[in-house]
């Protein structure tokens, strides 16, 4: 390499970065992530980070000018010097103050002869530069911009500022650090809404203070003024004069009981809050009425709430009982176009002149307000039918959405009546200020408030105990049987007047943070803007494979915010023919959904667009630029079309840094893998410093093999000191393994076959899985263990992760229960049981296969159920390990069995075997066999058997036996069964004279 390494090809503080990263999802007001909805947004802490990181050069690199050297040693010593004596910067600092104390005392010409403590340096500024204070502190700051320029300088002195491209764009995180640590940022997407929210993030808020925040919040208040005089009827008081905030609606359909034909009102739970003692709903439904009636109850006993009246789909008839089934129900809704408008009122929130919020029961006042919203609704249909979005939902099948089976099969059809008028006449305001005169700029980003609002005001909204929750579970449209509409003029949550705050906020924190504006232009990412060799630095978090439908989920606010505007074509620029944000372009992994003009988009459309589009990143970034490349997604086919585009493309992967960007408190799939880190894959272009693509690189196959686990073995005890294990390990090993594998432009085997990807990944996943054995038993202490016990440790590790963090986008799924009960009612079976443990099963194919086993011949161990693999647990083997050796039972019969019997097949086997009362059960074929045959009997509470168990024929004196519990006991996780099972049988290891 002629050009010297960046800093982030040479370390990186990723437990620091994490650390910030994790804690920025807390620091909610000014955070970008909150200006408007995206996915999957990258925390602004990780972004600033490692692009600050990527655009220094590495001090102790040999081709560092000493121009560059002494230009960083003047620029740190002064930072320590300023920042031990300013009292916002130095609790920055934290436990790093003596060292920043050292660097303020070395003379500068001293320190750039110090290469080495120049890059702690240097590693320790990016570090402090994650923390979320540091976004808003002028040191910090100022010392990244001049560091920036210092290395360009170094580089590349024909242009003042570096450049920073991204052509996936998105939320913005990226181009937006980009420009807080000193450089320009050239930001385009493809998807319109994307790119609305950069022209307000990165183009009208940078550098204007508070001036540009202050207007929008003026012109928010008059909006809120002109629009609740015109639908302050549709919300009427109650007697008291008290407004309501939140109205709480049941889904509704008829009883298809005999005789009855009643209405049941669908409600998942009839508790409205579990704070302060509670308060929940009776139903009251006497025999002689037609229509329920409510009653608010405050502290209530458990019998006194309601019980609910939907489960899995079926609708349960408070009147006669019957059980109405889920594709009866989903009929009914059907007709009703999802029965928005036929829904029962349950309960109203209110809240008092203080602040304090009460619930009480419906009045014939709260339902005249919603008769009045009909009539309206109707006109306005007649007279402005432009206003309403019409436009049709995505196909069945598309990613994100699962409500079209309810008849919902338009946009408009995911708001009542009441919300449609109101956003309606939101949108129709908006329009008339622009009308007015008011700058584009002004009315464009208070269109987002609008998109904020509909989030916030549909059908398919919940009451999240205090306020109301939004309508994207697990950024899916989901139905929901009992929704909550908010009063969007009351001032309380998910008000008009909440969505223009958080707006502003984020402006307040960009405007007097980030001096300078990009560049923002709607381009898909095949074909770059930007002229050959324009930029230093590629900074990228492109598309998750099939994670999300980011152009389909956008129209739920594309068709609003275009709606707000008399000219949408001079605000979006580009769009589809349908009204719609363009799909034949984006680079999705959605191969059921077809459409007229649009590829069918399977894994090999989601390669080549990949390839194309990596291909002009590298054309547009110079020959001694790099790039980075965010991604997070635990598929490892995903993985496999990713990487390959990346390398067809001509980039050369030099390293990889899994950054744990994900809330210890956020959910996860119970045994089930999950990303806590994104990993940061960082790239050159395999180019000569003509910047011509380099072709004649051939690499032998039996040397980047023999290199592989070489490297591997030095990778994955860093990962470990880092607290990076599991899947987010495997993953984060794909950096050195590419490393190896990209630097040539053809790597061939001795017969001239070239090899592809796909099957040198499949030799990184057997590495990563041999290390990983290597490192749970200490290298040698492998020996004796059989296939099952290699592949159960494996799997186990690959589970483990350093936080219970959820999948990308996890949120609240109590959105979701209807569309799971669903799923599991068409199915025909049961909801499952969580027992086991699951991997994807082209994962768990690789882990076996790497450690020489078949999954085909562990199917006592393993059971294989579509693309998905369970390790069976150890009760559902109970069976197999004491009865018949072929007998594997079903995860069916398994979810079937109730704790307190769990053992009776064991009762019933040792008595046939005769060795219930004095003897021991015949030890298992493999050692793993025999750990879990002691699990059981210690469960069962077996402590007897368990003895006889481990002292006769040698169980407990076999050295596997216990290096397995022990490895076992690590693996496990905490509150699992099986834990506490092993555990139990390690304690009786020294009462038993085993050491």
């Amino acid at each position: 390499m002629t050009y010297p390494k960046r800093l982030i090809e040479v370390d990186l503080p990723i437990r620091r970065i994490s650390h910030a990263s994790r804690s920025e999802k807390s620091a909610r007001h000014g955070n970008l992530s909150t200006l408007h909805v995206w996915w999957a947004r990258r925390p602004l802490a990780a972004c600033r980070a490692v692009i600050a990181a990527s655009l220094w050069i590495d001090p102790d690199d040999p081709n560092a000018s000493p121009a560059y050297l002494s230009a960083i040693a003047r620029t740190l010593r002064e930072f320590a010097e300023a920042a031990l004596m300013d009292r916002d910067t130095r609790p920055l600092l934290g436990e790093t103050d003596q060292f920043w104390a050292g660097v303020a005392r070395t003379p500068a010409d001293t320190l750039a002869g110090e290469p080495l403590k120049l890059r702690t340096a240097l590693l320790e500024v990016v570090a402090l530069s994650s923390a979320w204070q540091a976004a808003s502190n002028r040191l910090v700051l100022g010392v990244l911009e001049t560091l920036t320029l210092a290395s360009h300088a170094s580089l590349s002195p024909v242009s003042p500022r570096p450049w920073v491209i991204d052509p996936f764009a998105g939320g913005g995180a990226m181009p937006l650090e980009a420009l807080r640590v000193g450089a320009d940022a050239f930001a385009s997407d493809l998807n319109p809404l994307a790119v609305l929210l950069n022209r307000v993030s990165l183009e009208y808020a940078p550098g204007q203070q508070q001036g540009f925040a202050s207007e929008v919040r003026q012109l928010g208040a008059d909006v809120a003024r002109r629009v609740s005089a015109q639908v302050a009827d549709l919300y009427p008081a109650d007697a008291s004069g008290t407004k309501p905030i939140a109205y709480l609606w049941a889904r509704t359909v008829r009883c298809e009981g005999p005789a009855c034909g009643k209405p049941i009102a669908l409600a998942r739970t009839f508790w409205l809050t579990q704070r302060a003692g509670g308060v929940g709903v009776k139903m009251h439904t006497p025999a002689s009425a037609t229509e329920p009636t409510f009653e608010v109850l405050v502290k209530p006993r458990t019998d006194q709430v309601s019980r609910p009246t939907v489960q899995r789909g079926a609708a349960l008839c408070p009147w006669c009982t019957h059980v109405t089934p889920v594709e009866q129900v989903r009929a009914q809704l059907s007709k009703d176009r999802g029965g928005a408008d036929t829904a029962t009122l349950m309960a109203v929130v209110v809240e008092n002149a203080n602040g304090a919020r009460s619930y009480r029961a419906p009045t014939p006042q709260d339902l005249s307000g919603v008769a009045r919203a009909r009539e309206r609704l109707a006109r306005l249909r007649e007279s402005h039918p432009d206003l309403l979005p019409d436009e049709a939902l995505p196909p069945k099948g598309a990613l994100g959405f699962r409500v079209q089976n309810y008849g919902i099969t338009r946009f408009d059809h995911l708001h009542s009546a009441r919300q449609l008028v109101t956003l309606a006449t939101i949108a129709q305001t908006l329009r008339a200020l622009e009308a007015e005169g008011v700058a584009e700029p002004l009315c464009a980003t208070l269109s987002l408030a609008l998109g904020r609002l509909q989030d916030l005001n549909s059908s398919l909204c919940t009451w999240a105990d205090t306020v109301v929750g939004a309508n994207r579970a697990q950024n899916r449209v989901s139905m929901v049987w009992d929704f909550a509409e908010a009063a969007p003029f009351a001032g309380a949550g998910g008000s008009w007047e909440g969505q223009v705050d958080w707006i502003v906020r984020v402006l307040e924190h960009i405007g007097s943070t980030v001096p300078r504006a990009a560049t923002v232009v709607q381009a898909p990412a095949q074909t770059h803007p930007l002229p050959d060799d324009a930029a230093a630095l590629l900074a990228t978090d492109p598309p998750y494979y099939d994670a999300f439908g980011y152009a389909d989920l956008s129209d739920l606010f594309f068709v609003w915010l275009k709606r707000s505007t008399a000219r949408p074509h001079e605000r979006f620029a580009q769009f589809g023919l349908d009204g719609k944000t363009p799909k034949e372009l984006e680079i999705i992994v959605n191969p059921e959904v077809t459409r007229e003009g649009v590829p069918r988009k399977d894994h090999d459309w989601f390669y080549e667009q990949m390839r194309q589009a990596f291909a002009e990143a590298r054309r547009v970034v110079e020959p001694s630029g790099i790039g980075v490349i965010v991604f997070a997604h635990k598929d490892t086919k995903s993985w496999e079309a990713l990487l390959t585009g990346v390398i067809d493309a001509g980039w050369i992967v030099t390293a990889s840094w899994p950054i744990d960007t994900e809330r210890p408190t956020r959910q996860r799939a119970l045994g089930a893998a999950a990303l806590a880190s994104s990993v940061h894959l960082v790239c050159r272009p395999r180019e000569d410093q003509a910047g011509e693509l380099q072709v004649d690189a051939i690499g032998s196959w039996s040397a980047v093999l023999a290199e592989l686990p070489v490297r591997l073995h030095q990778w994955l005890p860093r990962l470990a000191e880092e607290g990076v294990v599991g899947a987010d390990a495997i993953f984060a090993c794909l950096g050195p393994a590419l490393e190896i594998f990209s630097r040539y432009s053809e790597v061939q085997k001795v017969s001239g076959d070239i090899v592809k990807l796909p099957e040198y990944l499949e030799h990184v996943w057997a590495s990563v899985s041999r290390e990983a054995l290597s490192m749970l038993f200490s290298g040698a202490q492998t020996e004796g263990l059989e296939a099952d016990a290699r592949v159960t440790a494996v799997w186990l590790w690959t589970l483990a992760a350093p936080t219970s963090a959820g999948e990308l986008g996890a949120e609240d799924d109590a959105a979701g229960e209807s569309e799971r009960a669903e799923e599991d009612a068409t199915a025909g079976g049961s909801a499952g049981s969580n027992a086991g443990f699951i991997l994807d099963f082209d994962a768990a194919r690789k882990i076996a296969q790497g450690l020489g086993a078949q999954i085909a011949e562990l199917s006592h161990l393993i059971e294989v159920k579509g693309n998905k693999a369970r390790l069976l647990s150890v009760t559902e083997r109970v069976t197999y390990l004491f009865g018949a050796r072929e007998a594997v039972p079903t995860a069916k019969k398994a979810a079937k069995k109730k704790q307190m019997t769990l053992f009776a097949e064991l009762d019933e086997v040792a008595e046939h075997q005769g060795w219930g009362a004095i003897g021991a059960p015949s030890p298992g074929h493999t050692t793993l066999d025999r750990v879990h045959q002691a699990m059981v009997l210690f469960a069962a509470g077996r402590d007897e058997a368990m003895k006889r168990f481990l002292l006769q024929d040698g169980v407990g004196q076999q050295s596997t036996f216990w290096r397995l519990a022990q490895a076992l006991s690590f693996l496990y996780p905490v509150g699992a069964e099986e834990k506490r099972w092993i555990d139990g049988v390690l304690a009786r290891k020294k009462g038993l004279g085993f050491g």
